[in-house]
């Protein structure tokens, strides 16, 4: 007899780090916020309706713990996150404006993260796998997530990447491990500025259009901050505008884009290029409007997504 399969399984399970975020506010201050672009996606998901998960592994100091109990606000399945006795993962933002960091992370929790230790029959409820970020970038976990993602996809379940540039580690390095990722993707969301770091050339176009050549099926979500973005997927291409909101601040925008094409992907695969975009960029609006990471709202998103500027939507004419 096969094991019974939970009904509350997850759809939709993010990939990689969770870490926490030591944030300089003044000379001597610093305030402290959960974060990780996979951790935020997964979030994200779960506050647009989307039964989610975060898989990955934390500390079981201080900082894991606060992880722990945000991820429970947050209504994440905590069977898919593993608390180990081992150091946390940290992002020191010592500047804001514009942002620089650096990461303290040797031999930290999220490196020890095993899928085999996930409940039993989650990859038959899937339907989605995010991963991106520095869960990608640093061995040994890098490996293992890669092969995740090799044999999810080998199972038809569908593959979102968000490369998420940072620097360090992506550097030429990465590579192999950006085109493998962008060839099984069936969503992949970059940033102009992603594109220019991972390439490494002046011209992100160049990069953009070595991620179309490598994987032409694929829904291709390009984001230029407040400039926009451009959605790609076969011969449809659609461009617009975010619509105009009270910008609180920026912090996981580009994570809640990702999660509001995802979730409209999820709720309507047909969906025109417009439709999609639309609520992608409602998604990211919405996320600013609150002080660090605020989760979209469905309703909100709703409401905003009437008010995103279509710029250009074209289909064009198959080749004979």
């Amino acid at each position: 007899m096969s094991p019974i399969l939970h009904p509350d399984l997850p759809r939709f399970v993010a990939f990689g780090e969770a870490l926490t975020d030591l944030i300089r506010i003044g000379p001597d201050r610093w305030r402290s916020a959960c974060g990780g672009s996979p951790w935020n996606v997964a979030v994200a998901m779960s506050s647009l309706g989307q039964l989610s998960a975060f898989a990955g592994a934390i500390s079981n100091d201080p900082f894991g713990a606060e992880i722990w109990r945000s991820s429970q606000d947050a209504n994440l399945d905590m069977r898919f996150i593993q608390q180990l006795a081992r150091p946390p993962l940290l992002a020191v933002v010592h500047e804001v404006d514009p942002p620089q960091v650096f990461f303290i992370g040797q031999d930290s929790a999220d490196l020890h993260f095993r899928p085999e230790g996930l409940p039993m029959g989650w990859t038959r409820a899937l339907r989605w796998a995010h991963f991106g970020s520095l869960g990608l970038a640093r061995e040994p976990l890098a490996g293992r997530l890669l092969s995740l993602a090799e044999a999810l996809k080998s199972e038809g379940r569908l593959i979102s990447y968000d490369p998420n540039f940072r620097s360090p580690p992506m550097d030429s390095s990465y590579d192999d491990t950006l085109e493998q990722m962008c060839r099984l993707a069936d969503v992949i969301k970059v940033s102009d500025e992603d594109l220019r770091g991972l390439f490494r050339l002046p011209d992100h176009r160049s990069g953009l259009a070595q991620i179309a050549a490598w994987n032409p099926g694929a829904w291709l979500l390009l984001t230029r901050g407040d400039a926009g973005a451009t959605l790609y997927h076969g011969v449809e291409e659609c461009s617009a505008r975010p619509p105009e909101v009270d910008v609180v601040d920026t912090v996981g925008a580009g994570d809640a884009a990702m999660a509001g094409l995802l979730d409209s992907l999820m709720r309507d695969a047909g969906a025109s290029a417009e439709q999609h975009l639309r609520w992608a960029l409602a998604a990211g609006a919405a996320a600013c409007t609150e002080a660090g990471f605020a989760p979209p709202r469905a309703g909100h998103v709703a409401a905003l997504a009437e008010a995103v500027e279509i710029v250009d939507a074209r289909v064009f004419p198959l080749r004979s």
